[in-house]
């Protein structure tokens, strides 16, 4: 099948013109738990104003998962319990998810499998910021990076099915065989949603260059690279897919050596990762 490179990225140019915006109190929401003064109740007054945010974070906290004897029914108490960054996480992931699920699915891509891979690969990414001991506001951005790294495969139609093909028969990296098949990449169509929905720094960032961490330095080449490794340590042990193939071995070296861990701690993260994404896995159902 020969596709028109041309057409092709004007298709997902005008499918992402045609995705939803975030909404403003999502963004508020980021811009509030980036604050390291915020308070609980800073959060409260702003999710308090939308209702359906505010039935999220009282069915998340009132969720089996939490298993709670009595029902919390306040606002504050449930973002007290929580924590600020389950909430933020929370809140945009929920909202990204919404914002994609009623999109055009690739028959390639199923997506209750993307999601898992993407949750895998944040919770890994997480997991191992932790070994690094990053503090709790920069493993969560860990999280969210690793959870939306491949928001640009979304817009991809059934010519994916061929891409995927390639790379997993000849071996290659995903991204150069949908450079040489459509003329562009997941990681650029991911730079455009970002675009489109502000997000910042450190997760644009893992989106539109997590396949090209080599050349990157400082803070921000570190966390593309964890998340470069969580999303390989998703692949390697099979949790969801999103079409990867299985990272060679001196890939993962590479980076390990670059964010300057060992192999036992990279495969050390196992029983948390499993824990962590049983939590993770219920912004899926809310």
């Amino acid at each position: 099948m020969t596709i028109d490179k041309k057409q092709q990225r004007r298709d997902i140019e005008r499918f992402i013109n045609k995705m939803p915006s975030l909404s403003t109190t999502v963004g508020k929401v980021m811009e509030i738990c980036s604050r390291t003064d915020a308070s609980p109740n800073e959060l409260n007054k702003v999710i308090s104003l939308d209702p359906v945010l505010t039935g999220q974070v009282l069915k998340l906290i009132n969720s089996a998962y939490y298993s709670l004897i009595n029902k919390v029914t306040s606002l504050t108490r449930a973002i007290t319990m929580l924590g600020m960054n389950t909430v933020k996480n929370m809140a945009l992931s929920t909202a990204i998810i919404r914002s994609v699920a009623g999109a055009k699915k690739s028959k390639a891509l199923p997506t209750t499998k993307f999601w898992a891979h993407s949750i895998g690969a944040g919770v890994s990414a997480k997991m191992l910021g932790e070994v690094k001991g990053m503090a709790v506001m920069e493993r969560e951005e860990l999280f969210l990076a690793g959870l939306l790294h491949d928001l640009g495969k979304v817009p991809f139609g059934d010519e994916y099915i061929e891409v995927l093909q390639i790379a997993r028969e000849e071996q290659l990296p995903l991204y150069q065989v949908e450079m040489e098949v459509m003329g562009i990449d997941h990681q650029e169509v991911g730079l455009m949603i970002a675009d489109k929905w502000k997000l910042n720094q450190v997760i644009t960032g893992c989106i539109g260059s997590h396949h090209q961490i080599a050349t990157l330095t400082g803070d921000l080449g570190q966390q593309m690279a964890l998340v470069a490794l969580g999303n390989m340590y998703s692949n390697i042990v099979d949790h969801g897919y999103a079409g990867d193939p299985f990272p060679a071995e001196e890939e993962v070296g590479r980076l390990l050596t670059a964010v300057d861990l060992s192999w036992q701690e990279f495969c050390g993260i196992g029983d948390r990762v499993v824990e962590e994404i049983k939590k993770a896995e219920i912004f899926l159902k809310i």
